[in-house]
């Protein structure tokens, strides 16, 4: 049986390293959906709070923390992110494109 789109996701997610972030788009991107980054983020908002998916190191394509309203506390996500040495400031990532895990060079199969 095949996975569905957000078992996926969730998947790719969970290789995300600590203190490296990636965007919706780029999961997207991977699991050959390009343009399907709002999916991605409706996966994320889904995870719940099921702390195998690091849902906190999704961001969007300009590095902002948009998913944060999803967790309960508003503040939660920044937490996170700054627990694992990323700087956060006006809900922006700093040092953005050096954090960037982008599965597409970082994976090597595309098994997901």
């Amino acid at each position: 049986m095949s996975k569905n789109f957000f078992e996926r996701v969730y998947e790719v997610a969970r290789q995300i390293p600590k203190g490296r972030i990636t965007t919706y788009g780029l999961i997207a991107n991977y699991l050959g959906s390009k343009g399907s980054a709002r999916m991605v983020g409706w996966a994320m908002n889904a995870s719940g709070r099921d702390e195998t998916i690091p849902a906190h190191r999704v961001v969007n394509r300009n590095g902002l923390l948009t998913g944060k309203a999803h967790f309960g506390d508003i503040y939660q996500m920044e937490q996170l992110l700054e627990a694992e040495n990323i700087i956060v400031k006006n809900n922006q990532i700093q040092n953005f494109e050096a954090l960037i895990w982008d599965p597409t060079k970082e994976l090597i199969s595309t098994k997901f």
